[in-house]
């Protein structure tokens, strides 16, 4: 039931649903490099280092991205900057499709990346949050999920395409359909939210006011620190789990179907993250998610065989899902809302930066070593860095609580 002052309505969920729907086609923007990791490095002459940096700078490029488009869309609306970001997709992934060292940096780096899932997933994040308040933490989890349904549909779907049609006329078509899609469902669908993030803050916290014991910049800072640490190991195994299998001597695309299990069950888990979180609190989820990551990891280590694999993929999809939303909505809750436009979009930077770090790391392993158990270990440590930052935090919190 929703309380009489609530401000969710069902339009709420309408909104919910369009952003869904936007972020899962703006996630397959990067995962045509993803699928097409192999391919790519062939048509390049190139080591897997270059796609992969490819992929990181999408990341990098969103975070950024999301900073500057968030500081747009509180002057011009997140209507508007929703559809720049379905053009700057198209764009993106026309440029990359010139085949050229160049042009697939700046295309995807830039174009799918920077004002592409930069003017989407950051602010797109921060609007959603400002059409609920009972249910923040599982509206959350909901449109997160994007990305973990982009990865359940498209990955069968490049690894065919690609062998067909190759990996240029695969991102070609791709940027055409999603820019359409995209563009007409923020036309039509998007709207002032009702809560205006230049009004007063729903939330208990006062702007200036001291979090966790601290100023509020370094409470933010910490906690973005702990979303960078527990991003690296994430973006290793969805960025090279495809090549991993190629490695393994199993073939893409039943690696690409690998892929997608992991995702659909980050997807289906992200949904009991999100209640979880409405339940916890935002910091208690994070650290669950973060054990639930670690244990996840090791999987890939323990096993090189196809069935072992498909297993670790779905188990480690299970672990890991909640912890981004976890952090938006540790944020919302630390934090007033008339700081929305500008904090979620600042973590999210440091999350995907995260991201991007991982994937590009995962590569530069591989091209010294040749072999990724040594990534999987590296992500591993950096995890245990985050679950004992935010331990950290959370017993500061309970502190704070008490006094």
């Amino acid at each position: 039931m929703i309380s009489p002052g609530s401000i969710e309505t069902r339009y709420s969920w309408v909104i919910a649903g369009a952003t869904l729907a936007m972020l899962s086609l703006a996630a397959g923007g990067p995962m045509t490099v993803v699928i097409g990791l192999v391919p790519i490095a062939e048509t390049l002459g190139s080591g897997r280092s270059l796609p992969s940096l490819a992929t990181s700078l999408a990341y990098f490029g969103t975070g950024i991205g999301g900073v500057l488009c968030g500081l747009l869309a509180g002057r011009f609306g997140q209507r508007f900057v929703a559809m720049m970001g379905g053009v700057a997709i198209f764009l993106g992934l026309a440029l990359a499709s010139l085949a050229e060292t160049w042009s697939l940096l700046l295309g995807i780096g830039v174009g799918v990346g920077l004002f592409g899932n930069g003017a989407l997933f950051p602010p797109m994040m921060a609007y959603v949050s400002l059409w609920f308040d009972k249910r923040r933490g599982t509206a959350l989890a909901l449109v997160s999920s994007g990305q973990y349904i982009a990865g359940f549909l498209w990955p069968s779907v490049f690894e065919r395409s690609i062998a067909a049609f190759g990996w240029q006329w695969t991102m070609l078509v791709y940027g055409a359909l999603a820019s359409a899609v995209i563009v007409a469902t923020a036309a039509l669908l998007l709207r002032p939210p009702p809560v205006q993030p230049s009004g007063p803050g729903t939330l208990r916290a006062v702007p200036g006011a001291r979090v966790l014991g601290m100023s509020p910049n370094l409470a933010l800072g910490l906690i973005a620190l702990g979303s960078f640490l527990c991003c690296i190991p994430m973006a290793m195994p969805a960025a090279h789990l495809v090549a991993f299998c190629g490695d393994l001597g199993i073939a893409s695309s039943r690696g690409a179907a690998m892929l997608s299990v992991l995702l659909l069950a980050a997807f289906l888990s992200r949904q009991f993250w999100g209640w979880l979180s409405d339940r916890l609190g935002g910091l208690w989820t994070v650290l669950l998610g973060g054990l639930a990551q670690t244990i996840g990891m090791m999987g890939f280590l323990v096993t090189q065989d196809e069935a072992g694999l498909f297993f670790a993929a779905a188990a480690y999809g299970l672990g890991f899902a909640g912890l981004v939303p976890a952090y938006v909505l540790a944020v919302r809750e630390l934090f007033p809302a008339v700081e929305v436009t500008w904090r979620v979009p600042a973590l999210l930077l440091c999350s995907l930066s995260g991201m991007a770090f991982g994937a590009w790391l995962a590569g530069v392993i591989y091209d010294g070593v040749g072999f990724y158990a040594a990534a999987w270990w590296a992500g591993i440590a950096f995890n245990i860095a985050q679950i004992a930052l935010v331990g950290a935090l959370i017993l500061r919190m309970r502190r704070v609580a008490g006094a």
